[in-house]
């Protein structure tokens, strides 16, 4: 019998009563072609290969991240909690030291959702990595995180949660944002004032194959890990970099994606995007479990694969060796940047307008975010959008100072009810959510 060199657990999740639109890509399907390729092949035959069932996220587990508006059941389903819990499954199998790494093949995915839920952006309504990870931060009291995005579409919920965090390294690797959706990620996005620098952005040119995605890897997404020394390495395992996906534009492959599993080593891989249902995702994600469980994946080839027709071009190859000399002088300087981005200011104030392509909703933010060499910073939202609600909500992050936490609650409490319906309180040192109606 094959034996797996290291433990990995497997969810299944494929969300039978949540699709946007029966023929949208964001569908059942995604998860289906891949599970009967999982069991053709006789992965969970192999010892050491370990199906779990999802758990189900709590209220308390998705408010300690989002706020919700008007309530977190206004903006999930079921299926939301469901697929967040899968990949709770696997963060808890990980950390109870069942298995030694995961992959949570779940739907909906979550790396659009920002703190602030208003709806659904780019299929996203919550964001299931940063449950996760703030429920094992919660439950197994791990500090230093690193998510590695390999999704075609830029993270930018996902960035957006941990802008503040210098506890959290967030690596998006991505289509470039001025030929995709959202049209955000580029280089110069390094995170707030208070954790400047642990924001990387990797824009990659159209057509870009495996060459330059593990390039990338090697030469900018290893050496920093090495520096920043995460307790534990999440992988948002988008697979819509493959070159037959209907609505991207580069050249990844099967065998690509596995060897990226293998050199970034991840504890915890969780399913974002991919939609070519029958010819990418059942290979992708087979050479992806096979190298999460050290097995041999030379032979994992989908059909019609040719490396020639989908190499890069020169040109490709010297943007990204120029990006890559970009992003490491951006690393190497991220102290003297912060420095900059502080100045000798109190608090720094982000306006912002989002638009949540999914629902057509447009939401106006104003976000200030108290100055701090002590702690990640106290954080105020003002936010509105064109359905008619404006909220006030407040963040305390995780290792507040005793400043930070105070300025949190007179925020909090002073809330004017002329200028606010809500005001929420994330209150983390006390794993503590208030929420309270002004009008």
């Amino acid at each position: 019998m094959l034996t797996a060199k290291n433990k990995t657990g497997l969810v299944f999740f494929p969300a039978f009563d949540w699709a946007i639109s029966p023929t949208h890509p964001e569908r059942e399907e995604r998860l289906l072609y891949t599970r009967d390729q999982v069991f053709e092949e006789g992965l969970l035959d192999i010892e050491g290969i370990t199906e779990f069932k999802p758990d189900l996220v709590r209220v308390q587990d998705v408010q300690r991240t989002h706020f919700c508006v008007p309530d977190v059941w206004d903006v999930t389903t079921e299926s939301h909690f469901i697929s967040a819990g899968g990949a709770k499954t696997i963060g808890m199998a990980v950390l109870d030291k069942r298995i030694d790494n995961g992959f949570a093949l779940v739907r909906p995915p979550g790396h659009h959702a920002m703190r602030m839920v208003h709806g659904a952006r780019g299929f996203c309504n919550i964001n299931i990595e940063a449950i996760m990870i703030e429920f094992i931060r919660t439950a197994y009291n791990i500090d230093k995180v690193a998510i590695v995005d390999t999704d075609c579409h830029h993270g930018d919920g996902t960035q957006d949660i941990y802008w503040h965090d210098p506890d959290t390294l967030f690596i998006s690797i991505h289509q470039d944002g001025r030929t995709l959706y959202p049209g955000s990620g580029f280089p110069d996005e390094l995170g707030g004032p208070n954790a400047a620098g642990t924001t990387i952005n990797i824009p990659l040119p159209p057509n870009t194959s495996e060459e330059g995605f593990l390039y990338a890897i090697r030469n900018m997404v290893m050496p920093i890990l090495d520096d920043f020394k995460p307790d534990i390495i999440i992988n948002s395992a988008g697979q819509d970099n493959h070159y037959s996906d209907p609505i991207t534009n580069m050249n990844f492959s099967a065998q690509g994606y596995a060897e990226l599993t293998s050199l970034l080593q991840p504890d915890i891989a969780v399913l974002e995007g991919g939609y070519s249902i029958e010819g990418a995702l059942p290979y992708v994600n087979v050479g992806i479990i096979l190298a999460m469980a050290g097995i041999d994946y030379s032979k994992v080839k989908e059909p019609g694969y040719n490396p020639d027709r989908i190499r890069q071009t020169a040109d490709v190859s010297r943007y990204i060796e120029n990006l890559g000399e970009q992003t490491m002088t951006i690393w190497e300087q991220r102290e003297e940047i912060k420095a900059q981005l502080q100045g000798k200011k109190n608090s720094d104030t982000r306006p912002r307008r989002i638009f949540y392509d999914t629902d057509s909703i447009i939401e106006k933010q104003k976000e200030t975010i108290r100055i701090c060499n002590d702690c990640g910073g106290a954080i105020r939202i003002d936010s509105s959008s064109d359905r008619g609600n404006q909220v006030l909500a407040v963040h305390i992050p995780r290792k507040a100072c005793k400043a930070c936490r105070e300025k949190g609650y007179e925020w909090y409490d002073s809330a004017d009810p002329k200028g606010f319906g809500m005001a929420f309180l994330q209150d983390r040192p006390e794993d503590k959510y208030l929420r309270k109606s002004l009008g």
